[in-house]
């Protein structure tokens, strides 16, 4: 991106994902209106505003279908950029510290309008430093949240409960786990021919020709091979030597 003059030209950016805006409301349209607003008062002018629908904040921003467009867009001469969170932009630390520093060098001015109650932009030193240390701070926050999310998968996985979409070798019943004994017969042949130097391939390939339902009756890949194989909840229910 090239250097270019001061402007007091905006580009703002909403996202939304389906999850948030069916459970909490977050809509488009208001932060549409926090935006624009921010904008009348600080004397900005709005450019264009950019709405990403149903889009998550994992995806990098140059490869959402409006994001991409965004960043095209920042190539018509903008000096602000305004959005309303950190994570409506950007995925991960590593991705805001690095655009943020392609926006600086542009003297481009990143605003975020929320930040429980104030706002903060990249103008200065403080605003740049404040930004780093939030990046790093919401990082944080997504990486505990896996590690509880693993945690308590691992919990529901070693007392037998239902953790997500029901495994193959096991029905449901409630909330818990039951052996499928045809199915659990599968499973420990699929372990006895990896064994014996099969590749995940050809189980694949052999549970197809001997018309062996997946789970929901799919047929057979390497890959749902090597899922059932590394699921951890055979070994720690340890149904597959007992079915």
């Amino acid at each position: 991106m090239a250097k270019r003059s001061h402007s007091n030209r905006a580009l703002c950016y909403v996202r939304v994902s389906t999850v948030e805006q069916s459970k909490f409301g977050f809509s488009l349209d208001a932060q549409e209106e926090r935006l624009r607003a921010y904008c009348q008062m600080t004397g900005l002018e709005v450019m264009e505003l950019i709405r990403e629908e149903g889009v998550s904040g994992s995806i990098p921003l140059g490869k959402r279908p409006a994001g991409a467009r965004f960043l095209e867009r920042m190539e018509a001469g903008v000096g602000h950029v305004v959005c309303l969170k950190l994570d409506r932009l950007f995925r991960d630390a590593e991705d805001a510290l690095r655009q943020t520093k392609v926006w600086d060098r542009a003297e481009v001015t990143l605003h975020l309008v929320d930040l429980g109650g104030t706002s903060m932009n990249t103008a200065s030193a403080m605003g740049r430093m404040f930004l780093t240390m939030m990046a790093g701070c919401a990082e944080l926050e997504r990486n505990l949240v896996a590690e509880r999310t693993a945690s308590v998968l691992a919990h529901k996985k070693q007392q037998g409960k239902v953790y997500n979409h029901t495994p193959y070798g096991f029905d449901r019943d409630g909330d818990r786990l039951v052996v499928a004994v045809d199915e659990m017969a599968m499973v420990r042949l699929m372990r006895e021919r990896r064994e014996d130097g099969w590749s995940l391939a050809m189980i694949a390939d052999a549970f197809n020709c001997d018309n062996v339902p997946g789970k929901n009756g799919g047929r057979w890949y390497a890959r749902t091979v090597k899922n059932v194989l590394e699921n951890s909840v055979y070994q720690t229910v340890g149904a597959g030597e007992r079915g």
